[in-house]
């Protein structure tokens, strides 16, 4: 096995912020166990241990939530630990932390960079529009600050960071404002990640929706911004567009929503139990646990349930789509499976959009790498 990807839930889905478009929350809704309280040290040890001696070359870990800084400082320090005892091949680990940013303090900052944490901050744009969806369970306190002063402090220790912000109605509205706002903060290295709505819910319904025709919208205005910044090589790093640009030009895309099928992660809950992403931690997708489960179980079960396989089925007009070798049919969790059996991503024509405006300047800047 050449390389390892483990996303762990240290804090299950226990989240100090209630945002109202949280894919989690309606996804741990929809299981017989809602959560699964904070990950035991035993439990981290047994992912660790039953992972690690495997990998070769180079081994990722990431936590996520929930909000995974809420099972404390402690915890990671084990962590740290742990992958040293279990490296016996002295391979490459890479460790990430996605956060909302409000439990981030000096004492974090240090740690994460004395050993090397790339964090994700969640920041939806500026003040308004971020606080929109996003609160506080237990305040009225304004999330926002205290993610831009965790960035803050990121800038003071030099932790490598980047901005995670989730398109939704409000974003789209507001996309100028914040791309300036982001270049203000000096900001270079973003992501943005189209809001879910709700697993097997009718589409578009909640005030946070995104519709195709917002994101293509979107999709357009940003590009517009970013290509413009692009043509005096002063642009941000923005994900999607420079996965696109990558695959004009040859590469491989490393992110697996661009790849056009699923690629073999392990997604492991408080509890140990093992699930094939991140989108799909539901109970008809368990894969097995981590605490009794080797990995080779854990991977036949993944091939019983033909999840990865699943991920490559698209229909024919998809395939014979003038853009199918850049859009490669998206994410599956946006795909549904149409009246006439066939799997058709909600964003297609938002894809369709883009590409037939915004091509011809992606091979232009594909031409300079």
């Amino acid at each position: 096995m050449p390389a390892i990807s483990c996303l762990m839930k240290p804090s299950s889905g226990m989240c100090n912020m209630r945002c109202d478009y949280c894919f989690y929350c309606d996804e741990t809704e929809k299981r017989r166990q809602e959560s699964y309280g904070f990950m035991s040290e035993e439990t981290l040890r047994s992912i660790i241990r039953r992972t690690l001696p495997l990998a070769e070359g180079v081994a990722s870990y990431a936590f996520q939530g929930g909000e995974p800084t809420l099972r404390g400082l402690d915890f990671f320090r084990t962590v740290v630990k742990l992958e040293r005892q279990y490296n016996r091949s002295g391979v490459r680990i890479h460790n990430a932390l996605q956060t909302n940013g409000t439990l981030i303090d000096e004492e974090w900052c240090r740690f994460l960079k004395d050993y090397e944490f790339l964090v994700g901050v969640s920041i939806d744009g500026t003040e308004d529009v971020h606080n929109r969806f996003r609160h506080f369970r237990a305040s009225d306190e304004s999330p926002w600050e205290r993610a831009v002063h965790a960035t803050e402090l990121m800038d003071k220790y030099k932790v490598e960071y980047n901005i995670l912000t989730v398109v939704n109605a409000e974003t789209v509205k507001n996309i100028s404002e914040i791309y300036r706002f982001y270049e203000k903060q000096g900001w270079h290295w973003q992501q943005y990640i189209a809001c879910l709505d709700p697993l097997d819910e009718e589409k578009g319904k909640d005030p946070w929706s995104l519709t195709p025709e917002m994101y293509g919208d979107f999709l357009i205005e940003l590009f517009g911004l970013w290509y413009d910044d692009a043509k005096l090589r002063r642009q941000p790093y923005i994900r999607q567009f420079e996965n696109w640009l990558g695959i004009l030009v040859g590469y491989i895309p490393e992110a697996c929503d661009q790849r056009g099928e699923c690629s073999v992660q392990y997604v492991c809950e408080a509890d140990g139990s093992v699930y094939p992403c991140d989108f799909y931690m539901l109970d008809e997708y368990r894969l097995g646990n981590f605490n009794e489960d080797k990995l080779a179980d854990i991977d036949r079960k993944r091939e019983e349930i033909g999840f990865i396989e699943r991920s490559r089925k698209l229909d024919e007009g998809c395939r014979s789509c003038p853009y199918h070798s850049l859009c490669r049919g998206g994410c599956q969790r946006n795909r549904d499976l149409t009246q006439e059996g066939i799997y058709r991503n909600y964003f297609c024509e938002s894809y369709k959009e883009f590409f037939s405006e915004c091509l011809p300047q992606l091979k232009e800047l594909a031409k300079r790498v």
